[in-house]
């Protein structure tokens, strides 16, 4: 294998993990904040804004990283 194919595979398994870690934040935040007393609309909104920031802050430390090596 060459090292642009090995570098593609490590890639996208790096995006396949941030993504899991992104669902998990999300889906704790709607869940602690479901447990907090607040409805299912506000839970979901809070579940989705813990997602979009944890994306952006992985996204943005991963590129980062691939950009520093």
């Amino acid at each position: 294998m060459n090292t642009s194919s090995i570098h593609l595979m490590l890639l996208a398994l790096l995006l396949s993990v941030v993504a899991l870690f992104c669902m998990l934040v999300g889906a704790a935040a709607g869940l602690l904040a479901r447990i907090d007393g607040a409805t299912y609309a506000a839970a979901l909104l809070r579940g989705t804004l813990a997602f979009a920031g944890s994306a952006t802050l992985s996204l943005a430390l991963l590129t980062f990283v691939l950009t520093a090596l």
